[in-house]
């Protein structure tokens, strides 16, 4: 019985990614609003505990406002009732979470959360992830895909501010 259990477990939780002092980063990248023609500036950094923590300025100039960090993996199988759990203690400030299913979709499927300024856990059914485009929402249906490749945070509260978000861990629940 305990082996079925346990086994139950492995299958109810995929880990997305999970920080450590030692992780490899080298599948995370930044796509701030330099992209076009904005001045916003954030990083990626582990720290000593082992958690991410993505920080930096967004700024309003040259038409900007955004930063985020993007990570890309081989598809992961996802099913109608998937939730995303992102483990993380951020600054008061609303942030986007973004999957997509496929690397090449233009768009993406936005999920928006406030933070506590508190170590929480926001979990996200994948059903209520909107499809949007440039801060556009698109007039398609809400995620209903079998995986997802990309997984990505995003802050763009149209004001210029400084943010830090430490991340602990992403997994996918059943």
């Amino acid at each position: 019985m305990k082996a079925l259990f346990i086994l139950l477990f492995l299958f109810m939780n995929t880990p997305l990614f999970n920080f450590t002092t030692d992780c490899d980063l080298s599948n995370w990248y930044i796509v701030n609003d330099g992209v076009m023609g904005g001045v916003s500036q954030s990083t990626l950094k582990i720290n000593k505990d082992g958690h991410a923590v993505f920080s930096g300025t967004v700024r309003l100039e040259n038409n900007g406002g955004f930063a985020s960090i993007r990570h890309n993996f081989s598809p992961v199988q996802v099913t109608p009732v998937t939730e995303l759990h992102i483990t993380l203690k951020g600054d008061g400030k609303p942030y986007q979470f973004r999957v997509k299913d496929e690397g090449n979709t233009y768009y993406s499927y936005v999920f928006t959360a406030e933070t506590s300024g508190e170590w929480q856990t926001v979990s996200i059914p994948l059903k209520d992830m909107k499809p949007q485009f440039r801060g556009r929402k698109l007039n398609i249906n809400n995620f209903d895909k079998d995986a997802i490749s990309e997984f990505a945070i995003l802050i763009g509260n149209k004001k210029k501010e400084e943010f830090k978000l430490l991340i602990d861990r992403i997994e996918l629940k059943e």
